[in-house]
């Protein structure tokens, strides 16, 4: 099902760039300005490096999560405490369906856990030092049933094909911007001017920078399906304790990595003007949305 909404997705890219270009004439505008991208070929180029660059980051996305964080992994319980965790896990994993992840512990004294992997049967759950110290077992399976979730739902792999997807766009509308601009403003001729280069690296990152609120509105809405998939494993009542817990204990500092935000269990709003840029709802939201 996967490689089938992959595939999908890459043809759907095709052909929708297609269509709008062919409706509204616009490569026939370009032409009559100097622009002489052969479009075809270059939209395919941006989707291999698009895809590619994501798809690379999910593939290390589990070795990237034990360095970056310090994560523990859990091959022998060395006491009552982990052999908990284990088990847990364990259960809920049977429950949802999905192959037994590896079991981590990172040293944060936040409370937070994350989920990451490839694929639902091989995938990485860990949670903090914090908040196994400081939630009780109820509380603690429910965030570990919510990152059962995502992984269950194949979140990372979505979202995985939604970045790439929003890379090559990104590429894609940055090189014509700057392929037109090079021809048309600095009235390059041939080959391509600094004003090519700079152009695009810009007009990528301002791109980058707004195509990222469908990023994070996807990390937002799956974000409501994990609770309530930790909802249906672990009850309703322990999933909103949980989340009644981090929402007490939001000043703590949260100390996740940059990329690993989007799969943990913790509310963090990035950097920006507005809630489009957050990749958590509001934990009231949230706790609303499971009835509480």
């Amino acid at each position: 099902m996967r490689i089938l909404l992959f595939l999908a997705t890459n043809i759907a890219v095709l052909v929708l760039v297609s269509i709008v270009f062919n409706l509204l004439g616009l490569e026939g505008i370009l032409a009559a300005n100097g622009v002489d991208l052969n479009l075809g070929p270059l939209l395919v180029f941006c989707a291999l490096f698009g895809f590619g660059g994501s798809l690379i980051s999910l593939f290390l996305s589990k070795w990237m999560a034990k360095r970056g964080t310090g994560t523990y992994i859990i091959e022998q319980p060395r006491n009552r405490e982990e052999q908990w965790l284990v088990d847990t896990v364990a259960q809920l994993a049977g429950e949802a369906g999905i192959g037994m992840p590896e079991v981590g512990i990172f040293p944060s004294e936040a409370a937070n856990a994350f989920a990451t992997g490839w694929n639902r049967n091989d995938a990485l759950v860990a949670v903090s030092a914090g908040l196994l110290q400081r939630f009780r077992p109820e509380e603690v399976r429910a965030v570990l049933a919510h990152e059962i979730g995502h992984v269950a739902n194949g979140d990372m792999v979505t979202l995985t094909l939604i970045q790439g997807v929003v890379n090559t766009f990104v590429m894609f509308l940055a090189r014509i911007i700057g392929h037109t601009v090079d021809r048309v403003v600095f009235k390059t001729e041939r080959g391509y001017g600094i004003g090519y280069y700079a152009v695009t690296i810009v007009t990528e990152i301002v791109l980058g920078f707004l195509a990222s609120m469908i990023v994070f509105w996807f990390s937002r809405w799956r974000e409501y399906r994990a609770d309530h998939a930790g909802g249906q494993l672990a009850g309703n009542a322990a999933m909103i304790a949980a989340l009644q817990r981090l929402r007490a204990e939001q000043g703590l500092p949260q100390d996740l990595p940059g990329e690993l935000t989007a799969f943990g269990i913790t509310e963090k709003m990035k950097e920006g003007l507005s809630n489009l840029f957050r990749s958590h709802p509001p934990l009231e939201d949230r706790i609303r949305a499971l009835g509480g």
